[in-house]
């Protein structure tokens, strides 16, 4: 029975271990980038005038 109990925690181990791992994994590049580059949007305009 500890056997059982030893392989579901190992697998529990690994699971939040690869979670953990692709949710962290190059975020510091992602952060020195910028979501979107303002300058290439165009203005948004209002619905109400032609």
């Amino acid at each position: 029975m500890w056997i059982l109990m030893l392989e579901a925690g190992v697998a529990l181990f690994l699971l939040v271990f690869i979670v953990w791992w692709t949710m962290f994994s190059g975020r510091s590049e992602e952060r020195k980038r910028p979501l979107r580059d303002d300058s290439q949007v165009p203005p948004k305009r209002d619905p109400d005038q032609p």
